[in-house]
């Protein structure tokens, strides 16, 4: 953990301290600290023969990046900031790369809840995980590093890194689109990618205005 950023050190330690803590209070944090969506508010069944009464609260957009459904969610996602973030966090500098980072999540998580609202107003279920701060370092990876080549889980072969990131943005499209995998936030992972982008292409210009 030494070489590792001080911003994405505690990223990842942030997350794994909360998912310890998930074990032991895990409904509780979801019925509070869970994307909630914005219709309304529904019972929660805690599990323990009691309920809570669940609804989206402002503070969402944030926490639930923090909270993950299982131990393999949290693993893909530290997995990938651990290999993106550290490179994405020298590129950009640390407060630069804390802004980046929520900017991603917030962007994510407005993705989601227009998604439900517009598109599937009958679903009422919370949405969790760091998969849209994720994508965006992903996304800000190949935009900064378009030389690069990533290994794929699933593709084992090395890619230049912006064919990689467009090609799984376009399967996650296709997923989302298609309601294929139902249960996972595919419209979170592009808004928070698409966030990111905006935000990276705004410091772009103000640079160049700034040389010019």
């Amino acid at each position: 953990m030494q070489n590792i950023p001080p911003v994405t050190r505690a990223l990842l330690i942030a997350n794994v301290l909360i998912f310890l803590l998930q074990q032991v209070a895990d409904n509780f944090l979801v019925a509070h600290f869970a994307l909630w969506p914005l219709d309304g508010s529904r019972l929660f069944d805690l599990g323990d023969g009691g309920v809570l009464r669940v609804a989206f609260e402002p503070w969402q957009l944030v926490s639930y990046g923090f909270l993950h459904g299982g131990l393999a969610h949290i693993a893909f996602n530290m997995l990938a900031l651990w290999m993106f973030g550290a490179p994405v966090e020298q590129a950009l500098g640390s407060r630069r790369y804390v802004l980046f980072y929520f900017v991603c999540v917030v962007g994510a998580a407005l993705a989601q809840l227009v998604t439900i609202h517009f598109f599937k107003p009958e679903d009422f279920y919370p949405t969790l995980g760091a998969s849209g701060g994720v994508f965006g370092i992903m996304l800000a990876y190949a935009m900064i590093y378009p030389t690069a080549r990533i290994i794929m889980i699933f593709f084992p072969v090395p890619i230049p890194a912006p064919i990689a990131v467009i090609g799984y943005m376009a399967v996650e499209l296709v997923l989302g689109v298609t309601g294929t995998q139902e249960g996972v936030a595919h419209f979170a992972h592009l808004g928070g990618a698409a966030a990111g982008f905006v935000l990276l292409r705004y410091w772009r210009a103000q640079a160049l205005r700034r040389r010019g």
